[in-house]
């Protein structure tokens, strides 16, 4: 698929105000966000905004500025390509549209789509310059209800880390004292010495305290198994201590000798995590404070 060929299903869109022109813009990464120059076109001509775009592109000027963002932001620009292109603007003859463009330079800043709801894109710093040369009044109230949208978006976006934050804060609360339950305890002599019929039901015990089957009595309206219930911090450690069983099996070492290391291995590296996590917090209250 080609750079150009974007499906804006999948992206966040939006639609800006100006002076009674309705403009859309979508963002792939909430970082870059692309303006229609499209709607911005139809300010001049609403019959065919097409040829308004491919006017200002074949303007020697616009092609040093769209050319240099692409240089900027765009490791993979065809810079000889530009050159050649640049150095033909201004004759009569010469034409330039979103598409050559595209497929000449393997530019990002401009994109192009067929369809119903397609049209001419560019990145916001490319599409305020174009709109500049179509009307710098225009440009003006398109900045004025783009610095709307911005706003908008960014008051979502810290509702969204103050829950986030809230949450981690009570999952943290939650599992540190689950920690302090099982997991500091140690491992009875009945543990120890069951015959465990899986190498699984055996990491269980070691890490969870109770075979998949005591979870099960434990836990009969839930679906699934204990582990679908684990934190990330569990499955992380899990995963280690199945990297190291395999080894401790393959130096011979009895079951519940593996027992005994593979908790302290559990221990070691969980209360490791939940130093990080409370760092973390900590941080975050911080920031909170601030």
């Amino acid at each position: 698929m080609k750079k150009e060929e974007i499906i804006l299903s999948k992206i966040k869109k939006e639609t800006i105000e100006a002076k009674g022109f309705s403009i859309q813009i979508y963002t792939e990464d909430f970082k870059n966000d692309y303006v229609s120059l499209t709607d911005i076109a139809k300010y001049k001509n609403t019959d065919d905004p097409r040829f308004v775009i491919q006017n200002w592109m074949r303007n020697r000027n616009t092609l040093e500025y769209i050319g240099l963002w692409e240089i900027l932001n765009n490791p993979n620009f065809n810079r000889v390509q530009f050159d050649t292109v640049r150095n033909e603007a201004g004759l009569n003859r010469f034409t330039m549209t979103p598409q050559r463009w595209i497929d000449t330079t393997c530019a990002i800043g401009i994109t192009s789509k067929a369809g119903r709801y397609g049209g001419t894109f560019a990145h916001s710093d490319i599409a305020m310059e174009f709109a500049s040369w179509i009307s710098p009044e225009f440009k003006l109230y398109i900045i004025q209800d783009y610095k709307r949208l911005k706003s908008d978006e960014n008051s979502k976006l810290s509702l969204g880390w103050n829950l986030h934050r809230e949450i981690s804060k009570i999952n943290y609360k939650i599992h540190t004292d689950a920690i302090k339950t099982y997991l500091l305890a140690d491992l009875t002599n009945e543990q120890l010495s069951y015959k465990y019929a899986s190498e699984a039901d055996m990491l269980n015990v070691a890490l969870f305290n109770k075979r998949a089957k005591e979870w099960r009595e434990e836990n009969p309206n839930l679906k699934g198994n204990m582990r679908d219930y684990a934190s990330l911090n569990e499955l992380l450690v899990l995963a280690n201590m199945e990297s190291y069983n395999a080894i401790l099996i393959e130096k011979g070492i009895n079951q519940k000798e593996r027992m005994i290391e593979l908790r302290r291995l559990a221990r070691t590296q969980l209360l490791s995590l939940e130093k990080l996590n409370d760092n973390g917090m900590k941080q975050l209250e911080d920031k909170s404070e601030k």
